[in-house]
């Protein structure tokens, strides 16, 4: 490999490192804040003063105050936990979900491969958000029943990737060995197959998290999902719909909060698949 080469790939590769550093950064901050965002509020975001209504952003009020005269910046706050870890929760139950079932299909085989694999194709049959909606409205809305319908209609992706990495790793022979060497199912399953099946998940399931955020807040947007007047980002938005003309800022804050979040998850979510390319490290 000639010295130039040599030189552009080193470079590819420290750029790769110094995105992942920032982008993990902002997400990590992004974290820590809605762990803590009752404390960084800087008024009570469920108090309303009726007097200081539909208020322009000030410097009293960075956002502004809704309808109800409660200070939009708390919301956007307090809002950012429900949001933000509702969002984690689902990418976390979607991924170990899919991969159980794809690796299940992938080792075993026979007939309940075919029947979830045929499963699996008839829930990506239907568009995922439309689908979401009708198993949302079907269990009657909620945050909680927003969760379970966006689940229903996410593992089949994961499964398939977790199948065809399952099945890829099947047929190797350290893992024949390990079959002759008297390993149980589950001990070849935890100790081998997902240990090297893990990469190519995680890095679906990082750029799955902008996404579900998008999908969740839609569902809340609809009236599907958390309900008014608890503080979260789609329904937020949802509640002031109608206000956009006379006081945009009470239907922008949170739609701001929303562009921001996903935009850090999703530069997050590609840096590390670009990071998890052997071809970045030189390889």
């Amino acid at each position: 490999m000639s010295e130039p080469t040599v030189r552009i790939q080193k470079i590819k590769r420290d750029t790769v490192k110094t995105r992942l550093i920032l982008f993990g950064t902002l997400a990590l901050i992004l974290l820590v804040c809605s762990i803590f965002s009752e404390h960084l509020t800087p008024y009570d975001p469920y108090l309303q003063d009726l007097t200081n209504a539909k208020a322009p952003p000030s410097a009293e009020h960075l956002f502004g105050t809704d309808r109800y005269g409660r200070d939009m910046l708390s919301r956007v706050i307090v809002g950012s936990r429900t949001s933000i870890f509702s969002t984690l929760l689902l990418v976390a139950i979607v991924t170990a979900l899919g991969t159980l079932i794809g690796v299940f299909c992938g080792w075993h085989g026979k007939w309940i491969d075919t029947v979830l694999m045929r499963i699996s194709d008839m829930f990506l049959a239907f568009p995922g958000l439309v689908f979401a909606m009708a198993v949302a409205g079907v269990l009657g809305g909620g945050l909680q029943n927003a969760i379970i319908a966006l689940v229903a209609i996410s593992w089949p992706k994961y499964a398939r990737i977790a199948r065809s990495q399952t099945l890829a790793q099947k047929e190797t022979p350290y893992l024949k060995a390990a079959r002759l060497s008297g390993s149980g199912t589950w001990k070849i399953i935890f100790k081998h197959i997902l240990p090297n099946i893990i990469g190519p998940i995680l890095v679906t399931s990082m750029l799955d998290i902008g996404t579900m955020m998008m999908e969740l807040a839609g569902l809340s947007f609809l009236g599907l999902g958390a309900k008014p007047p608890t503080a979260e980002w789609g329904s937020m938005m949802s509640d002031s719909r109608s206000l956009l003309s006379s006081v945009p800022w009470v239907t922008l804050a949170p739609g701001f909060a929303i562009f921001v979040s996903v935009m850090i998850f999703n530069l997050l979510g590609d840096t590390i698949r670009d990071y998890a390319d052997p071809k970045s490290r030189g390889r």
